[in-house]
């Protein structure tokens, strides 16, 4: 059975601007899903998948910084917040208006954003440093409000199908969690589910 991801009622108010920022990357992604999946567009060259459109659009998002590197405390998404405890990231819901639902194929590209932000890491939810693993992201986004537990354990499942359908018994999370895994095998496993979740239309 999946760890269960509690909510917590505490707040950290150094976090707030990290958190906008994040918040603002996210929003930035649902718009983007929202446009390519919307009305279709009457100019009839426009043919390109939603992927692309997506892609296209977090591409447009500030790159993560070279670890190291200078930069204004607000100019990188997250930077803050990816250090503050799990329990903080609750204070921050109103961000984005409180829990918001979003779709299990949402919740999985934003699980991949959540990695790239913050870093991978494995044999934890999360390191000292804030980075977190697949299970840990998907925390990330609970707390912030974006889905419920049941988005989270369907997507949970289609990671775990994934695995399956790659001969790989176990949970996903296990997965994570072995020494010969990788952060681009990670996010491999999470992007593969998060298409196949589209196509079942969850």
């Amino acid at each position: 059975m999946m760890r269960t991801l509690h909510p917590s009622k505490a707040s950290h108010p150094d976090g707030h601007d990290a958190g906008a920022q994040l918040v603002a990357e996210i929003e930035h992604y649902l718009a983007a899903r929202a446009r390519a999946t919307g009305p279709a567009t009457a100019h009839p060259l426009v043919t390109r998948p939603t992927a692309d459109l997506i892609r296209d659009a977090l591409r447009s998002l500030p790159p993560a910084p070279a670890p190291g590197a200078a930069t204004k405390p607000h100019a990188v998404p997250g930077r803050l917040l990816r250090y503050l405890p799990d329990w903080a990231l609750t204070a921050l819901r109103p961000l984005n208006g409180g829990r918001r639902r979003v779709t299990v194929a949402e919740h999985l590209e934003l699980t991949a954003l959540v990695i790239e932000r913050y870093g991978w890491e494995r044999g934890s939810l999360r390191s000292r440093s804030g980075r977190r693993c697949i299970l840990g992201a998907q925390a990330v986004l609970y707390r912030l409000g974006y889905g419920d537990q049941d988005t989270a354990l369907t997507a949970g499942g289609y990671l775990d199908a994934e695995l399956q359908d790659r001969g790989i018994n176990g949970t996903y999370w296990e997965w994570n969690d072995h020494p010969s895994r990788t952060r681009e095998q990670a996010l491999d496993l999470v992007r593969t589910a998060a298409n196949a979740a589209r196509e079942a239309k969850r």
